[in-house]
């Protein structure tokens, strides 16, 4: 480059020319000079530019004052070719041109270049005006080129691969390959055309790289097929241009490297199929740095991060990690184990949103770097129901502690103060509190639990009746009120000073109701920063409030309870001996009842017994006409010496009871017809007489036992009894009623049931009185049939009639004990002969009962154990 700058250099040069100059040298590269040569042969810089001080590290003034300063600074090998440079410039007057070496005053290594023209001056002086550049890039440049071509030439000769320059049109250039020179000769190569030595499709497809490969520079490669004695093989090349028209290809046998990706190919298609469909999120990272290589689509859903924002980046850069103890933890097992199996950790999704994840991760080999192949799945639902779970437990716990305490305490300040304490533990909230609304329309503090850090407010009062009807309106309005942050919500100033008082930052509130009034309220305060309320801290709220109205309630009730207790001791006092003289009252009377019952039904029998023998010895003495009967003196029909003689055997009364001698009951004489006079009676008169008077006395025996039965209970002689052989004799003797009704009886009862172990005429008894009531309660031609099964060893005997039914009523009460209304189908003999009956069969362990079918009538039922006999052994 030679770009010179006239400097003036006569005498008559002006100084004021110089910062022009110094522009015009300040925006050229390298440093602008001025040099003479005199006649005596003595050198000096007339002028050097400011580049000076970046080339040799001297002002230019320096070097202005002392040429030879600058001269020092040439590399001693390069000095000699400087001088002689300008010794030959200056006898030939031709252009200056020298580059070399110079150390600089700090000690660099610099590689400088000169160039300038000389000019002779009239004077005979020689004046060069010229430009020095640094050229030390490009000469270090130049040296490194050398260097990589050595080592290029090097790594060439020692590659194996073969190598061939191949023209534009397909010709063999040039040939290397060490091992294939002994099987190819060169000669058989070297100037031969790609068609003559390869197939046609290889050949064709070779031409078709070596053009693309010179029209855009760039490099190609190409795979084919070629077969050889080894079999079919496959090669690689890869061109690259090499000069005009020609390019270099470098050939490599690739057969195992292709049988190789084929395989690999396989594995990947199905590690690939499996971690792209997999439900878990895969991701394969660095061991060195955890740099994600690669994730699947459900860590994209899982995590929020795009594939393309994953790649490349690790964990922390993502903040995926929440504590970077896990992280550790997992490294750890990592590098000491190998591998990781469900290792639990919390994780930070994009959005911000915080889950937890179980991970199962191996050290893998790819590609011959080591890596991490993770396996995660998802558990945020199942820790969240955990988590859910247990707060319920807790939950429950504390209501039913809570429910436990109100249950069995009457303290009821205890009782608030738990509550608060173990509300605001579960809550975890700065302050809970119970609030009372009197009477007085103030508000005042019954029970509270504070963090330590705020102060109590136990002993404050609101006595702002403002401030207390908004509170009570906005509870009862909403029955909870639920505030996440007090500067979010619009309410009075007198109501937010409140919250100020209480440094309240978020509440939650429920109302106290008793008995449908607004009694206070529990109130949970956060004041440390706005929070969330979750439903279930709600819901718990609700619930101990509920239970607090509970207790508040029994409390009061409690103190009324205390208040009435001494005026309701001494009425109690007062009424116990009331009491006590009542029931000394009605034991007397209970007594004169038993005594007026027995005196009255006894005398009551003897007398019906007397009129019933005379009533049938008159039928029986023959002094009946047809359909009159006739009652005359001593002589007349039916009289016996004035008397009227009943048989012993007759006598319904023990012997010590009955008021005649064994052998006859007498009539007295008073009680006679008067002699010589005749009454005349109709026989169904007489008829009838008897049987009124046979009921009478039906009833006064059943009440006769109603009472023995309730002073001495259903005493029972018991025996084996065979209830086959035991009913014939009870049908033999109402065969005469039943023919007189015209009712058919069948007897289903086997002869061979088991034994039982019971009273044979108290069961004889029952059933007369069963029998009894179905064919008095019936019209004529009533069926009877009797049935006895044996069920889980009890026998049960049953008595259906196909007659008139009853309701269910009816049926319970059938054999119970009550005065029957005269209308009733079941007079009250027939009920006291019922109510017996069961006292009977439940005196010997059994039931009895009846069922009713309007399509069938009625069937009695009763059931009685069966004997418990020893069993014989056999030999």
């Amino acid at each position: 480059m030679n770009q010179t700058v006239k400097l003036p250099y006569t005498p008559d040069f002006q100084p004021e020319a110089l910062p022009l100059l110094e522009k015009i040298a300040a925006n050229l590269p390298g440093m602008i000079f001025q040099f003479v040569q005199q006649r005596d042969g003595s050198q000096f810089v007339v002028y050097a530019s400011s580049g000076c001080r970046e080339i040799s590290e001297l002002e230019p003034e320096v070097v202005q004052a002392d040429f030879q300063i600058l001269r020092k600074l040439i590399h001693p090998l390069d000095a000699i070719a400087f001088e002689a440079s300008v010794r030959y410039s200056a006898s030939t007057l031709t252009p200056w041109q020298w580059s070399g070496r110079i150390i600089t005053p700090s000690g660099k290594l610099k590689w400088i270049q000169g160039t300038s023209r000389p000019e002779r001056q009239a004077g005979g002086d020689i004046l060069w005006d010229g430009l020095v550049m640094d050229i030390t890039d490009r000469k270090q440049a130049e040296s490194k080129l050398r260097e990589s071509e050595a080592r290029y030439k090097a790594i060439l000769d020692a590659i194996p691969d073969l190598m061939f320059r191949i023209s534009r049109d397909g010709e063999y250039l040039d040939f290397k390959g060490e091992g294939a020179k002994k099987a190819i000769p060169p000669e058989n190569i070297i100037g031969n055309n790609l068609r003559d030595l390869l197939p046609d499709d290889v050949a064709n497809n070779s031409l078709h790289a070596i053009a693309k490969t010179l029209d855009s520079q760039t490099l190609q490669s190409l795979e084919y097929q070629l077969s050889t004695p080894l079999g079919i093989r496959n090669y690689e090349a890869r061109l690259v241009v090499s000069g005009q028209d020609e390019v270099l290809a470098l050939v490599r046998d690739i057969t195992e490297r292709k049988q190789a990706e084929i395989d690999l190919q396989n594995l990947a298609e199905k590690f690939s199929k499996a971690f792209r469909c997999s439900p878990n999120p895969i991701t394969i990272s660095t061991v060195q740095d955890g740099r994600f290589i690669e994730v699947n689509d459900s860590f994209v859903k899982l995590s929020g991060y795009e594939r393309e924002e994953a790649i490349g980046r690790t964990a922390i850069d993502l903040n995926i990690w929440v504590n970077q103890s896990d992280r550790q933890k997992l490294l750890q097992q990592l590098h000491s184990q190998g591998a990781v199996r469900n290792l639990e950790f919390e994780f930070r999704k994009k959005s911000g949103e915080l889950g937890f994840a179980m991970v199962c991760a191996e050290i893998i080999d790819l590609n011959g770097m080591r890596c991490i192949l993770s396996v995660t799945h998802d558990i945020t639902e199942r820790k969240r129901t955990e988590a859910q779970l247990q707060l319920t437990s807790q939950r429950d716990r504390l209501l039913t502690e809570t429910l436990a305490r109100i249950r069995t305490s009457l303290n009821l300040d205890q009782i608030l103060q738990t509550t608060v304490n173990e509300v605001r533990q579960f809550l975890q909230a700065d302050r809970v509190f119970i609030g009372l609304n009197d009477g007085n329309k103030e508000g005042r503090i019954l029970a509270e639990s504070v963090d330590p850090k705020y102060s109590s407010v136990i002993d404050c009062k609101i006595k702002d009746p403002v401030v207390m009807q908004e509170m009570k309106r906005l509870l009862t309005t909403n029955k909870v009120r639920v505030v996440e942050d007090i500067d979010q919500i619009d309410v009075s100033p007198k109501l937010k000073a409140h919250y100020q008082q209480f440094q309240t930052r978020a509440t939650l509130a429920v109302p106290i109701m008793l008995n449908g009034e607004f009694f206070g309220a529990l109130i949970a305060n956060q004041c440390s920063h706005p929070r969330h309320w979750h439903q279930m801290e709600i819901d718990l709220l609700k619930q101990m409030s509920e239970q607090l109205a509970i207790a508040i309630q029994q409390a009061q009730l409690y103190q009324e309870l205390a208040a009435l207790n001494t005026n309701l001791e001494q009425q109690v006092e007062e009424r116990t001996a009331q009491l006590q003289q009542k029931m000394q009252e009605l034991q007397e009377i209970n007594r004169v009842k038993d005594v007026l019952l027995h005196t009255v039904s006894h005398d009551m029998r003897t007398s019906v017994m007397g009129n019933l023998m005379v009533l049938e010895n008159l039928l029986k003495s023959g002094g009946v006409g047809s359909g009159e009967w006739g009652m005359g003196g001593q002589g007349g029909q039916g009289g016996q010496g004035g008397q009227l003689l009943m048989p012993d055997s007759q006598c319904p009364m023990p012997n010590a009871q009955c008021p005649m001698p064994n052998s006859q009951l007498p009539i007295p004489n008073s009680q006679l017809p008067i002699p010589n006079s005749q009454i005349t009676v109709q026989r169904s008169i007489i008829e009838r007489m008897i049987q009124g008077n046979e009921r009478l006395l039906a009833m006064i025996n059943s009440l006769l036992e109603l009472h023995s039965s309730e002073e001495q209970g259903i005493v029972l002689h018991r025996e084996l009894v065979q209830l086959g052989t035991l009913l014939p004799a009870v049908i033999r003797d109402l065969q005469p009623m039943l023919s007189e009704n015209n009712v058919t009886l069948k007897n289903l009862v086997p002869k061979d049931l088991p034994l039982i172990m019971a009273d044979s005429t108290k069961l004889q008894r029952v059933l007369q009185n069963l029998l009894t009531y179905s064919w008095l309660h019936n019209p004529p031609g009533l069926n009877l049939t009797l049935k006895a099964t044996v069920e889980d060893r009890m026998i049960r005997v049953q008595i259906q009639d196909n007659g008139v039914g009853m309701n269910k009523l009816e049926c319970a009460r059938l054999f119970d004990l009550f005065v029957r209304d005269p209308q009733a189908r079941s007079s009250t003999c027939t009920g006291l002969k019922l109510y017996i009956s069961r006292q009977i069969i439940k005196a010997h362990q059994g039931e009895i009962g009846v069922k009713s079918n309007p399509k069938r009538g009625l069937t009695f039922w009763f059931t009685l154990p069966l004997a418990n006999l020893p069993t014989t052994s056999r030999s």
